[in-house]
C-alpha cells in the first residue's frame, strides 16, 4: 500500500529557538527552557485530562527541512548512518517526536520545558507519556552509546544539519 497519507496541524509549537544553533541535541539537556503549544480552539477538548501527566510526548512536522535523506550524519558524529538509525529531520515523511516536561495547561495553550524544537513548528499530535508503556529495560542504544561513556553529556561534533 503506497498511497498518500495526509495529516494536518492541531496546533502551533512556540520556542525561543529561531535557528538550530544553540539548541540541545535532546531537550533533556536544557531542562529549564520553556516553549508552548498554541493548540487550534478546535482541539482544546482533547486537553482534558492532561494536566495528570508530568510528561508529553509531540509529534510534529519539520516545516524547515527541504529535503529527504536515507543516509546523513547526526550532530554527535562525523561519520553517517542509515536515516531510521538518526532523529534528522531530512527523513521521508519529516516527522520529529519530542518527550518534554509538562508544566502547566490553560485553555487552548500548553507551556512546557525540556524543549528541542524550532519556533512556529507544526504539532501534529500529543500523546501522554506513561513510564508503565514507554520505558523498557535492557535497551541497546546503538552506535549512540558511545558518546556517553561514564555518564558524560557528549558535545555537538559540528551542525551539518
Amino acid at each position: 500500500m503506497k498511497k498518500e497519507i495526509k495529516l494536518k496541524p492541531i496546533g502551533i509549537i512556540h520556542t525561543p529557538y529561531k535557528e538550530k544553533r544553540g539548541m540541545p541535541i535532546q531537550g533533556t539537556f536544557k531542562k529549564n527552557v520553556k516553549g508552548t503549544i498554541k493548540l487550534f480552539p478546535e482541539y482544546e477538548a482533547g486537553l482534558k485530562d492532561i494536566e495528570g501527566f508530568s510528561h508529553l510526548i509531540l509529534i510534529y512536522y519539520f516545516n524547515r527541512s527541504m529535503k529527504e535523506n536515507l543516509i546523513g550524519t547526526p550532530f554527535l558524529e562525523d561519520k553517517e548512518h542509515g536515516i531510521f538509525a538518526i532523529r534528522s529531520p531530512h527523513r521521508p515523511n519529516h516527522i520529529g517526536l519530542s518527550i518534554v516536561k509538562l508544566e502547566k495547561v490553560a485553555g487552548d495553550t500548553i507551556t512546557f520545558s525540556e524543549v528541542d524544537i524550532l519556533n512556529d513548528t507544526p504539532l501534529l499530535d500529543i500523546k501522554p507519556y506513561v513510564k508503565h508503556f514507554d520505558s523498557r529495560r535492557n535497551i541497546r542504544n546503538g552506535w549512540i552509546e558511545k558518546h556517553f561513556k561514564k555518564g558524560r553529556v557528549p558535545r555537538r561534533v559540528k551542525l551539518k544539519h
